[in-house]
């Protein structure tokens, strides 16, 4: 059996188990102004990356 190794890579279930699980994602969640906030909930991103991507698409 493989290891796995935790990373910012990893994919969640939803927008809620990215924020639960890794908390450099719910920091830079947080750190966001509420309508930025408002729209990744509705985009529910799945990895840091894609929140991340999604933020900037808003812009």
């Amino acid at each position: 059996m493989a290891d796995r190794h935790a990373s910012s890579s990893d994919r969640h279930l939803c927008l809620t188990d990215l924020l639960d699980q890794d908390l450099s994602s719910y920091e830079w969640f947080y750190a966001q102004p509420k309508a930025v906030q408002q729209k990744l909930r509705e985009a529910d991103p799945s990895s840091f990356e894609e929140m991340q991507a999604a933020a900037s698409a808003f812009s």
